[in-house]
């Protein structure tokens, strides 16, 4: 029997949307003055709120100020100043050169709008990787929904409570919750879709936009591999290693995820990594203010079952109450093991032993494609 109609569930979200709807229809975003006056009121919020924001990043990951200085708000900031700076070039219509078939036209790209957007943000960098997506879409002149990660949970707080009061909350919107909010947006049509995370998400978000037809942007996450030549300098490369791998407590999308190196180079390596990791982070990296937590029960779980894998040559000490990894290092590493077959996301860092770079080149390329490669030589 079908359900009467008044009893159907009430769509949450179809007052919002069809609010946004209206005024990009009524072309209230595409006016430059509007775009740099949401632009500025973005970098407002920032300045006005830095404090709240390093607190909130503090309480999520344990972030230092500097860090969240160094990697959410200077970020966001440029990002910014970058679109106001170019934001009248960039509306320009594009002149393209003519064919045969166009000879008697006047032949241009004009750069519109797309409408709707919907921009899904993850929590590792809750306030540069939910805001910087959405400065280029108010930039482009669209309506935006933003829904930042529930993980992150005083930046979600900050971000939907503070930060709609510094834009035209006609054309802009927050939503907070988690999958269950993020399963009904999706469910709407939407003109483009901004997704950061994991690619299991990234296919959900993929396949639910397909229904509609709508473009996406998938920023995904990858095991990204380090390849360390025999001819560097071990305490130059450790430095660099050590420092972007447990920046953030290794929560990075383009951390670098595990080493190639051979046996004799593993070797020089690892002292200098220990001497790196004590100089960042003192003789007990727990008490560090500079590193970072895990940012859930759950991710800790996951990330201290891979602790077993291969053998801690460096750190792997943790504590559950409060969610610490120890800078770690694991050598002896197969390639079978579960810490080489997911993306770690956490302080951990394998070393897998290859007898040339021609294996480290098949290696890499067996695997799924990363985001990043990064290869350490003094080899041109």
């Amino acid at each position: 029997m079908a359900r009467p109609a008044s009893l159907s569930p009430m769509d949450p979200f179809a007052d919002t949307l069809r609010r946004l709807r209206e005024a990009f229809s009524a072309g209230r975003t595409r006016p430059a003055e509007f775009r740099e006056a949401q632009l500025r009121g973005l970098g407002r919020f920032l300045q006005e709120h830095k404090q709240l924001l390093q607190e909130a990043l503090a309480q999520d990951l344990h972030k230092s100020a500097f860090e969240s200085e160094v990697s959410e708000i200077s970020i966001t900031q440029s990002e910014i100043n970058l679109a106001l700076r170019n934001l009248r070039a960039w509306m320009k219509d594009e002149k393209v050169p003519k064919n045969l078939a166009t000879q008697l036209d006047s032949a241009f790209i004009r750069k519109e709008p797309f409408g709707l957007v919907l921009v899904i943000a993850p929590w590792n960098y809750p306030v540069n990787l939910t805001l910087v997506p959405l400065v280029g879409a108010l930039a482009a002149g669209n309506c935006v929904v933003l829904k930042p990660s529930e993980f992150s949970r005083s930046t979600e707080k900050v971000l939907a409570e503070v930060l709609p009061r510094y834009l035209d909350q006609s054309c802009f919107a927050v939503v907070p919750g988690g999958p269950q909010e993020t399963g009904q947006l999706l469910e709407h049509k939407f003109d483009y879709i901004f997704f950061t995370g994991s690619p299991r998400v990234g296919r959900i978000v993929m396949s639910a936009a397909a229904k509609h037809l709508t473009p996406v942007t998938l920023e995904l996450g990858g095991k990204n591999p380090c390849y360390v030549d025999d001819d560097c300098d071990p305490q130059t490369v450790a430095n660099r290693l050590a420092w972007f791998r447990y920046f953030n407590t290794g929560q990075t999308c383009v951390a670098p995820d595990y080493v190639l190196c051979s046996p004799d180079t593993q070797e020089r390596l690892l002292p200098a990594l220990q001497s790196a990791i004590t100089r960042f982070y003192g003789e007990d990296p727990r008490s560090s203010p500079d590193l970072g937590r895990i940012i859930s029960d759950k991710h800790f779980q996951r990330l201290r079952g891979l602790l077993g894998c291969g053998r801690v040559a460096i750190g792997g000490q943790s504590d559950e109450s409060e969610r610490y990894i120890a800078p770690t290092v694991l050598v002896d590493v197969e390639e079978m093991e579960p810490v080489m077959q997911e993306e770690i996301f956490g302080p951990i860092l394998p070393i897998v032993n290859v007898r040339s770079l021609d294996e480290a080149i098949d290696f890499i390329n067996r695997r799924e494609k990363p985001l990043a490669l990064y290869a350490f030589s003094n080899n041109k």
